[in-house]
């Protein structure tokens, strides 16, 4: 036996040391064991919340209360499918809710649509389980949803903000979880003349608020002897808007588009100004198109324009739909610009131009071009004026001045000279371009052309003003831009009796400019009316039929107990009398028409109610026809619930708001000043795959307060346990290393007395 295996066992012999180092490895292994499973625990029970070094693809970050930690928000993509059949459009839009993050989320998501536009339609596709939305009043609906959300129930709610702003709220999406919601609407397509086009809108654009006071009417009775009360408030008119993703971070909220045209007449060119599309064409009368690029990020609006082949376009469209005992019909007829043209008139032109921070860039070019273009355009014996506007007010003269040389050169000087900046206080612009100075002058016409992108959500005030101080002027607006707020736009050229132009690119001024000028030439048709087989029981919209400038069609919805006899048309072109019959039963039976005459009727009644504030009456008959019809309305919402609970008691929902991309063409610093967040703590990730999501580093920890409300007050139980382990564990591996220390130190004393 050798003296090694003799000799007892020290501290510092090898065999000590072999049995001190196996501890000491044991030791630390527990304590890397145990980090690990408290790591992955206390990641597991932040309720989906993730740190920027956690993040492995594409995403768009929140803030939530706990610094350094944020919340993975929903993603969004979209597809589309537009059927147009004549003058019928009928749109399927699908909306994808992605929760790319570990909790359960509820995203919110503020969308447009066409002005026109007829909802009736809510499905809620989870899987292979297909949920119909049902149509009940606002307040029955929202309360119908948060039941359902606190419930842990997936449930859908769209709501109207405007008629073609809407909320769609998406509650209970589970980790990595994606669900379909479908919407369908119905609408008109857009004829001026031989020209048709449809519109999409893809964003809603940042609105401008002005800071007023609600105002309050009294009512004094002719009896009342001087004693007033005040009337209930106007209905709330507040509108609900998205944040905006700084464009730095990219795009998001990717657009699949795709359109089948079924003319009815053979078909000449198809365009679209914005986007570049794939078309194939089946036949003379049908066609199909595309995107060219598969996704697109929805930051400008959709729009086709097609054109019938050199044999020209049908002048009347005729078609009905039979439900329950009644008939529903729809009549498109655009009359003839008349064979004697009178001398026009000279005019009195009031050009008002936005130069508000919301039409800085292409915008801003497009109106000064379309501005100066009008100008050239002025004959000798015009007058004109011109008033600029921000959140400041310029009338360039005193009064309409004549358009000579000398005037027109001080106005396109001062014209080519804006630039925008600040807030769109709008109101104080259209008081001033309808101050009319001639009111009795009868030897003009008094023209308003109000160039711009409508970016303010005032618009009750606005309709307001028009209806109460137009007199005899006469209204039209121009959209510029990519996102232009055509409800505002269309129904304030309604109420001031003229007519809606869009110009979206550069390259469309001159034709757009020169199609409006043309309606303004031209003498308008007048004192049109619609003479039904049976008055007493037909109703029809509008009502009274408005005038038409040259190339615009009559539009009319009619609901009667059967569609049988004549309608007779009558008017004026060019001074000449015109009438025109149609035998009604003659139309082309097609479903929809029914949701387009209520549709019509709706925006009758809101109309009225702007007019004369009798809400409580309108509101009620707006309810009925929306529920009558399923219809989403300012007085009604689509809900859909799945009656099955999904997330499990216990886990928490966070909500957020879904961001929007800015406006094609907008400067963000324009619209909302500097940045909110510094450029130096901007971090982007790779873009996700088709999402086309870009990760934004979220604001400053400072800024935490204004993220998600998370519970803050106590650590879990779990959470406790994994704690007070670790500790114990680390109290023990120190104890182990002074062990060692200790043995360390007698194994070498041991040695040096040797």
């Amino acid at each position: 036996m050798s003296y090694l295996s003799q000799r007892p066992s020290v501290a510092g012999s090898p065999r000590g040391w072999s049995h001190s180092l196996v501890l000491f490895s044991t030791f630390v292994c527990l304590v890397l064991l145990f980090i690990a499973s408290f790591v992955q625990n206390a990641r597991a029970d932040t309720g989906g919340l993730v740190k920027l070094n956690d993040v492995e693809s594409g995403a768009l970050l929140f803030n939530s209360t706990e610094p350094g930690k944020y919340v993975p928000a929903p993603l969004l993509a979209t597809d589309v499918k537009i059927d147009v059949t004549g003058p019928i459009a009928r749109t399927r839009v699908t909306q994808q809710f992605i929760n790319p993050g570990d909790g359960w989320v509820e995203g919110k998501y503020v969308f447009p649509l066409p002005e026109n536009s007829a909802v009736d339609t809510l499905k809620m596709v989870i899987g292979d389980k297909v949920i119909e939305g049902k149509i009940k009043e606002k307040e029955e609906a929202r309360r119908v949803y948060e039941e359902a959300k606190a419930q842990g129930q997936k449930a859908s709610l769209i709501e109207q903000q405007r008629p073609n702003v809407f909320t769609n709220s998406v509650a209970n999406i589970g980790p990595k979880e994606t669900i379909l919601i479908q919407i369908e609407y119905q609408q008109t397509v857009r004829r001026d003349g031989d020209t048709f086009s449809l519109r999409f809108p893809m964003v809603v654009a940042p609105r401008y608020t002005p800071k007023t006071a609600e105002p309050q009417l009294v009512d004094f009775e002719s009896d009342s002897e001087g004693w007033g009360t005040v009337l209930p408030p106007e209905p709330d008119n507040s509108l609900e808007q998205p944040p905006v993703l700084h464009p730095d971070m990219g795009d998001i909220n990717p657009v699949s588009l795709s359109v089948t045209l079924d003319a009815g007449f053979p078909l000449g060119d198809i365009t679209s100004a914005h986007h570049k599309i794939a078309l194939k064409r089946d036949g003379e009368h049908k066609a199909s198109l595309t995107l060219a690029e598969e996704l697109v990020p929805a930051n400008k609006d959709f729009e086709m324009v097609w054109k019938p082949a050199a044999t020209g376009a049908p002048t009347a469209a005729l078609f009905r739909e039979r439900i329950g005992n009644e008939d529903y019909l729809l009549v498109m007829l655009t009359p003839p610009s008349g064979s004697v043209q009178p001398e026009a008139k000279p005019r009195e032109a009031i050009f008002v131009i936005d130069n508000s921070g919301s039409m800085s860039g292409p915008s801003m070019d497009q109106a000064k071009e379309s501005l100066l273009w009008a100008l050239n355009r002025l004959n000798p014996g015009d007058t004109f004026n011109v008033i600029r506007f921000d959140d400041t007010l310029t009338v360039l003269f005193p009064d309409a001045v004549p358009a000579h040389g000398e005037n027109l050169a001080v106005a396109k000087k001062f014209v080519k000279s804006l630039e925008a900046n600040g807030g769109t206080e709008m109101l104080p612009a259209l008081r001033a371009s309808l101050v009319d100075r001639n009111a009795r002058d009868d030897t003009r016409v008094r023209q308003v052309v109000f160039l711009t992108d409508g970016a303010i959500s005032n618009e009750r005030e606005l309709f307001h003003e028009i209806t109460n101080n137009l007199g005899r002027s006469r209204l039209f607006t121009v959209g510029i831009g990519s996102a232009p707020n055509s409800y505002f736009m269309t129904r304030a050229s309604e109420a001031g009796r003229g007519t809606f132009t869009h110009i979206g690119a550069e390259k469309q001024v001159t034709e757009r400019m020169s199609e409006l000028f043309d309606k303004l030439r031209n003498p308008v048709m007048t004192d049109i009316t619609a003479t039904w087989p049976d008055a007493r029981t037909t109703e029809n919209w509008p009502n009274p039929v408005p005038d038409l400038y040259k190339g615009e069609p009559i539009v009319l919805s009619a609901r009667m107990p059967e569609a049988k006899g004549t309608l007779t048309l009558r008017g004026e072109v060019a001074g000449e009398p015109w009438e025109v019959r149609m035998p009604i039963a003659a139309g082309e039976m097609r479903p929809g028409i029914g949701k387009l005459w209520a549709r019509r009727k709706i925006e009758q009644l809101e109309a009225d109610a702007q007019i004369a504030g009798n809400w409580e009456q309108n509101d009620a008959e707006i309810t009925r026809v929306a529920l009558e019809h399923h219809l989403v309305s300012r007085r009604t919402s689509l809900v859909a619930v799945d009656v099955t609970p999904s997330r499990p008691d216990g886990e928490k929902l966070t909500s957020k708001d879904m961001p929007v991309n800015l406006p094609d063409g907008w400067d963000y610093e324009k619209v909302f000043g500097e940045p909110a967040m510094q450029r130096a703590k901007q971090a982007s990730f790779g873009t996700s795959g088709a999402m086309l999501a870009m990760a934004a580093a979220p604001a400053a920890e400072a800024d935490a307060s204004t993220g998600l409300a998370l519970p803050q007050t106590a650590t879990d139980a779990p959470a406790l346990i994994h704690g007070g382990m670790l500790a114990l564990l680390l109290a023990a591996m120190l104890s182990a290393l002074w062990w060692l220390q200790r043995h360390w130190t007698a194994s070498a004393w041991a040695r040096r007395r040797q």
